[in-house]
C-alpha cells in the first residue's frame, strides 16, 4: 500500500509541475470524459500524458480494456508462436536455424547446470561462475558478454558482463545468474550513426506488425529507444526513454517519452551527447523493415513487437513479443485508434 501511495504521489507531482499541461478545469472535464468513453477509471489518461496541451485528440488513445483485449486474444495471438516468442533460448535457436540475423549465442544456463559446445557443467559458486566467464572470454576472444534471463521482460534481469570489471560484476549479479536461466549472447557493435545519439546501450528500434484478415503483413508503428546516464539498457521499462519514427522517411520524430513513473521528461536532444532527435536519419531502416517482415513469415503471430538494432553491416534481431503492452506506441504513434487498421484489429480481438 505505501509503494502505491508513492507512485501516486510521484505521478501526481509530475502532473502538477509538467509545464506543458492544460489547465486543471480542462484535465479534470477531459478525463471525466475519457472515464465515460472508455468506461473505466481515467489512468491512462494520465498515465498516456494526454493532459498535455498539444493532445486534442486524447479519446483517439486505447482503454486498458481494449489493450487486454488484444494482448489476451486467441485469435490474434497462438501457443505455438508465443512460446518461441516467450523463451529467449527458443527464439535464439530457431533464428539461428534459419539463418536469421541476431546476437550469437555463447551459452545458457539453466540455474546452476550451464551449457557450452554441447557441453555441460555444474557451477555451485560465484567464484566458478567468474572462472567460467574468464575461460569464455579468452576462448571466445571478447571482452564483453550479455546475460539475459529466457523468461524475463522489461529489461530485468540483463546484464554486460566485461572483461576488464568482471569480478565486480559477478559480486553483484552472480548469484541471481546461478538461481534463474539465462542466455549469454555476444554484444553487438552498434552503428557509429546510433552511437552517436548513445553508445552504452544497444538502442534497439521497436516495429509492431499485423497480419490483417486476408493474411497481409502491416508495419503499425516503429518508435526507438534509448539508454541514458551510462545504463546499459534501452528499455522504457528500465527509466530509458523512446523517439517516435517516421515509416516513411526511417528518421526520429522531434522529441522523446519516459515513462510517468521515471519522471515522464520531455527532450528534443538526448541529455548525455545533445544529439538533436528532429529528423535523425536511421542508417538501413528498409532493411531493418524487409528484416522484420521475413521475421513474421516465420513467426506468424498476428501481432508482434520486434526489437531491431542497427549494427555496421544492416539490422540485428532481438526479440519478439507478443505482449507487448501497446501503452508506449499508443503515445509514440499519437493514439492507435486512429491508425486505418485498428477497428479492424479490435474487431478480429
Amino acid at each position: 500500500m505505501k509503494q502505491k501511495l508513492r507512485v501516486l504521489k510521484k505521478r501526481l507531482s509530475v502532473l502538477i509541475n509538467d509545464n506543458n499541461r492544460k489547465s486543471l478545469f480542462k484535465i479534470f472535464k477531459e478525463a471525466i470524459i475519457f472515464g465515460f468513453t472508455k468506461k473505466e477509471f481515467p489512468y491512462f489518461y494520465f498515465g498516456k500524458f494526454l493532459y498535455r496541451k498539444e493532445i486534442t485528440n486524447y479519446l483517439d488513445y486505447l482503454s486498458s480494456a481494449q489493450v487486454d483485449k488484444i494482448t489476451l486474444s486467441k485469435t490474434l495471438h497462438q501457443f505455438q508462436f508465443a512460446s518461441l516468442l516467450r523463451n529467449k533460448l527458443a527464439f535464439a535457436f530457431f533464428m539461428e536455424k534459419h539463418n536469421v540475423t541476431t546476437p550469437k549465442l555463447l551459452s545458457y544456463n539453466f540455474g546452476n547446470t550451464f551449457f557450452s559446445n554441447s557441453k555441460f557443467y555444474k557451477i555451485e559458486s560465484v567464484n566458478e561462475l567468474e572462472d567460467y566467464f574468464k575461460k569464455m572470454f579468452q576462448n571466445k576472444g571478447l571482452d564483453k558478454i550479455f546475460v539475459k534471463s529466457i523468461v524475463e521482460m522489461g529489461g530485468n534481469g540483463c546484464f554486460l558482463f566485461t572483461k576488464e570489471n568482471l569480478n565486480k560484476q559477478i559480486a553483484n549479479h552472480g548469484a541471481y545468474v546461478l538461481k534463474h536461466d539465462c542466455i549469454h549472447q555476444e554484444v553487438l557493435l552498434q552503428h557509429a550513426t546510433i552511437n552517436k545519439i548513445y553508445p552504452h546501450s544497444i538502442n534497439t528500434i521497436r516495429f509492431d506488425t499485423y497480419i490483417d484478415k486476408n493474411l497481409q503483413t502491416h508495419i503499425l508503428s516503429a518508435f526507438m529507444r534509448f539508454g541514458s546516464g551510462g545504463s546499459v539498457i534501452d528499455n522504457g521499462s528500465s527509466g530509458g526513454f523512446y523517439v517516435s519514427v517516421n515509416l516513411d522517411r526511417g528518421a526520429l520524430g522531434g522529441k522523446s517519452y519516459q515513462l510517468m513513473k521515471y519522471g515522464g521528461t520531455q527532450l528534443k536532444a538526448h541529455p548525455d551527447t545533445k544529439v538533436v532527435f528532429n529528423n535523425y536519419k536511421i542508417p538501413f531502416f528498409d532493411e531493418a523493415c524487409l528484416l522484420v517482415r521475413k521475421a513474421v513469415q516465420l513467426i506468424p503471430d498476428r501481432i508482434i513487437g520486434w526489437d531491431i538494432a542497427i549494427t555496421p553491416n544492416g539490422p540485428c534481431i532481438i526479440e519478439g513479443n507478443d505482449n507487448n503492452s501497446f501503452i508506449t506506441p499508443d503515445i509514440a504513434y499519437g493514439g492507435y485508434l486512429k491508425h486505418p487498421l485498428f477497428n479492424e484489429i479490435l474487431s478480429e480481438a
